[in-house]
Formats: structure tokens, C-alpha cells, sequence
């Protein structure tokens, strides 16, 4: 049961995310570089991270995001089958985000939240989308690896995805989330559809990355499943 909780809070979160934020960036639309709409749209994806962090992140972590949960794994701090179950969950969820606002908007007439393409040049798109997400999940590396920083790491997060935005949305839109832009660009279709790959691969890339330099900054952050596993057995012996 409890991890049916959890990954119906990252359908949750990931449905919040891409309704919220996808949503602000069509209503606010962004013409060009340095448009007031860029800052509407990096805040509104900021602010929801923030919301969900302090909702549900004592449910699931509140990754909403298949990069967080891949660093996540790399860290040793969930299993293939949990990651895999909440990649299922985020896209799920960003597919039901999407599915709302087509409701209100026809993914044919407007941009609908998709990414796009650097000068529809593949290899800067790419490099773009890894470094802001290496920074985004180093961000949520750090501020998570201490205890103390609970009350404020939702926060930081968000605030970090607002300053990944802020700079990525003139480059891509800004993906750094796998869900996120699949979810729309599987209602938008077209070139969006056929391009969505970069922004699965390389934000995948970015988190993978992010978390391999964490481990060698911080290794004492890393805590393998065996202790755990052997500290749950001698409190089951114990019980009995």
C-alpha cells in the first residue's frame, strides 16, 4: 500500500507540474529572448516544485521527474524496480497534464509547452539540455544529502529549476525532465514528436552524470542497500 501512495503521488506531482507549468507558458506565450513571459513561465515551473515538494515529498520524495529518480538510483538510494515504477508514474502523469490542457487549448494552434530545437542544431540542443539538468540535479544532490536541510531543500529545488528556466527556455524551452516533455509533445506531435528525444536522452545523460560527480564530491552521501537491509534483519530477530 505504501507504495501504491507513492507512486500515485508522482502521477500527482508530475500531472501538477506539466498542467501548471506547460500550461503558464502557453497562456503567457514567449516571443523572444529576455521577454518578461520567460520569467512568468521559469517561476511558475519553480513554484510548483515547491508546492509539491512540501505536499508530497515526505510521500515519494517528490521526484516527479525521471532525471531525479535516475540519480536517485545511481546514488543507491532507490531500486531499479522503484525507479522504473516511478518513471511508469511521471509519465502517466505528465500524459494526464497534457491530456487537461488540450481541453482548453489545441495542442495544433498554440506551442503547447513542447521543446524545440537550439538553430535546429541537435548537438547544442543536446549539450544545453545535460548542463542545465547536471546542474539542477546536483542542486537537489547537495541540499537532500543533509538532514537538516529538510525544512528548506523544497525551496532550494525550486528555485534551482527557476534558474535552469530562466536561461534554457530561450535554448529549448528547457526540458531537464524526460515526463515533462513527452507528456505534450506526444499531443502536439509533428516536429515536436520527433525531436522529444533529445529531451529524454540528454536531460537522462545530464542526471547520470551529475550523480556519478556527487558520489566522487561526497561519498559519504552514498549509503548502499546491504546495511540497510542488514540493520531491518536484526530488528525482525529482535522482535521476535
Amino acid at each position: 500500500m505504501d507504495s501504491l501512495r507513492k507512486y500515485l503521488a508522482e502521477i500527482i506531482g508530475t500531472f501538477v507540474l506539466v498542467f501548471f507549468g506547460c500550461g503558464t507558458a502557453i497562456v503567457v506565450g514567449c516571443s523572444g529572448f529576455g521577454d518578461a513571459a520567460y520569467l512568468l513561465t521559469a517561476l511558475a515551473f519553480g513554484l510548483v516544485i515547491v508546492a509539491m515538494a512540501y505536499s508530497i515529498g515526505n510521500i515519494s520524495g517528490c521526484h516527479i521527474n525521471p532525471a531525479v529518480s535516475l540519480a536517485m538510483f545511481v546514488n543507491k538510494k532507490m531500486s531499479l524496480q522503484d525507479m522504473l515504477l516511478y518513471w511508469c508514474s511521471q509519465v502517466v502523469g505528465a500524459c494526464a497534464g497534457s491530456l487537461l490542457l488540450s481541453v482548453f487549448f489545441d495542442p495544433e494552434l498554440t506551442g503547447f509547452g513542447t521543446n524545440g530545437l537550439f538553430e535546429d542544431n541537435v548537438a547544442k540542443s543536446f549539450v544545453i539540455e545535460g548542463v542545465l539538468t547536471f546542474v539542477f540535479i546536483l542542486a537537489i544532490l547537495g541540499v537532500t544529502s543533509k538532514i537538516e536541510n529538510s525544512n528548506i531543500a523544497g525551496l532550494v529545488i525550486g528555485l534551482t529549476l527557476t534558474l535552469v528556466h530562466i536561461l534554457g527556455i530561450g535554448f529549448t524551452g528547457t526540458s531537464v525532465n524526460p515526463a515533462r516533455s513527452l507528456g505534450p509533445a506526444l499531443f502536439k506531435g509533428g516536429e515536436a514528436l520527433e525531436n522529444v528525444w533529445i529531451f529524454i536522452v540528454a536531460p537522462l545523460f545530464g542526471a547520470a552524470f551529475a550523480a556519478i560527480i556527487y558520489r566522487f564530491l561526497d561519498p559519504a552521501s552514498v549509503k548502499t542497500e546491504a546495511p540497510k537491509k542488514a540493520v531491518e534483519k536484526k530488528e525482525e530477530a529482535k522482535a521476535e
